[in-house]
């Protein structure tokens, strides 16, 4: 449906707004980009999702003008959507220019990862798959369009190990024990009886059998958030920036972490830092008598 709505929007642009080349092709763009991010349905998309799409460029390395460039596209598309009737808020309100500095990432606790980790049921189909996905995520920070594009060749549950493939270059990332677990029941339990063609190369799979999406693991992630009562908004970045966080609180170097990562910058690495410096701070202010 979301397709429907972008042809009408470019319609739009074309016949009522005018808009040159280079405006209509970049605002497509921008917004294509946005909507392949987001949740299928619009009503479900909101500032939080706006909020990690922006977070997401930003750790693309996408400069500041990008950034807003993007939201001015967006918010476009969004009261042309309004104006229609096919929503009726405007999830890019409160969002004007992007400040260079870095907003801070959110991060779980160790116990809202063990939580949000426990949910997916281990007798369904679904509940293999899903704990396998979660895992995977904290085991390794990979993105989520990486998740969704692994194929079955890349990951060794023998010496655990996965194989992360981008668009710049690949990274090969090593498994704790309870990832490496529930991949090998996903693969024994779930994946042969979910596929449907037994040359389908992809890792993970929707219920009818297909590759899954970035929109079906944005519905799974959100639907486990729920069920867990965390209060945090988890958005499908969340699992990176807790492991990262995590691996540096405990010790890691941040060479290691940017490697792990996947950061081309050891700057966009460094945030971890400061959102440990943050939280230090936070601690000391909240328990010391004297703070």
């Amino acid at each position: 449906m979301t397709q429907v709505y972008l042809a009408e929007y470019e319609h739009f642009l074309i016949e009522e707004k005018r808009a040159s080349a280079n405006t209509l092709a970049s605002y497509i763009r921008d917004v294509a980009k946005f909507l392949a991010y987001a949740p299928s349905k619009l009503s479900k998309i909101n500032t939080d999702t706006v909020s990690a799409y922006l977070e997401a460029l930003q750790e693309e390395g996408k400069s500041s003008a990008t950034q807003t460039r993007a939201i001015a596209s967006i918010r476009s598309f969004f009261h042309y959507m309004m104006a229609r009737g096919a929503i009726d808020h405007d999830p890019t309100k409160g969002f004007t220019t992007i400040p260079s500095k870095k907003k801070l990432p959110q991060i779980l606790t160790n116990k809202e990862v063990d939580l949000l980790l426990s949910q997916p049921e281990r007798n369904t189909l679904k509940g293999y798959r899903d704990r396998a996905m979660l895992e995977l995520l904290y085991a390794t920070g990979m993105r989520v369009s990486e998740l969704i594009s692994l194929d079955i060749n890349h990951i060794n549950t023998e010496i655990g190990f996965v194989r992360i493939v981008s668009s710049k270059k690949e990274r090969i990332v090593p498994l704790y024990p309870a990832a490496v677990s529930a991949l090998n029941e996903y693969i024994e339990q779930a994946r042969r009886i979910l596929t449907a063609n037994h040359m389908e190369s992809a890792l993970f799979l929707n219920l009818s059998g297909d590759r899954m999406t970035r929109q079906g693991f944005w519905k799974i992630i959100k639907a486990y958030q729920e069920s867990a009562g965390i209060k945090k908004e988890i958005t499908p970045h969340t699992l990176r920036h807790s492991f990262a966080a995590h691996l540096l609180q405990n010790g890691a170097d941040l060479r290691s972490i940017q490697e792990m990562l996947g950061h081309a910058d050891i700057s966009s690495t460094q945030v971890y830092a400061m959102l440990l410096q943050q939280n230090l701070k936070n601690t000391y202010n909240k328990f010391h008598p004297r703070a």
